[in-house]
């Protein structure tokens, strides 16, 4: 172990579907501030975004000591999860609650019969995914402002 290493009690996270008013007002405010508001973009956040209630599609919220800390929604698709708009409050990122996200997010995935995870990344991003196994996909769009990454489950 590295000095300083913050080391996370995995036995005290949570994934689960928004199911309360609180849990959905947290998670609107997660994704809006971490994914919109930190990089610029006010007013622009629709919480009734059709895709958010689409089929297939499975908003969750990650629950560290009983406080929501970070969001994610899973699209599955053919045995295949997409993560989309993955966020960890500001305040504690860096803290190793981003790694608990997506392990269970992949937990999530398996249970839906996925073999596969991808994500379109923020180039800032990509370092963190690839430490979590992820690998750069083929899909990516030349001048895209993210990158395709991908894993296969096991």
């Amino acid at each position: 172990m590295h000095r300083g290493t913050i080391l996370i009690d995995v036995t005290e996270h949570s994934l689960h579907r928004p199911d309360r008013e609180d849990d959905w007002r947290a998670y609107h405010l997660i994704r809006r501030e971490v994914l919109f508001e930190n990089r610029g973009s006010f007013g622009v956040y629709d919480e009734n975004h059709p895709d958010e209630f689409a089929k297939g599609n499975h908003p969750l919220i990650l629950v560290y000591r009983n406080m929501p800390i970070g969001v994610i929604r899973v699209d599955v698709r053919d045995q295949v999860a997409w993560f989309r708009r993955v966020a960890v409050r500001r305040d504690l990122q860096r803290a190793g609650h981003g790694r608990v996200l997506l392990s269970l997010a992949e937990n999530f995935a398996r249970e839906q019969s996925c073999y596969e995870v991808r994500s379109n990344v923020a180039i800032d991003a990509v370092a963190f995914y690839e430490r979590c196994g992820y690998s750069r996909g083929d899909a990516t769009l030349a001048g895209s402002k993210s990158i395709h990454m991908v894993k296969r489950l096991v």
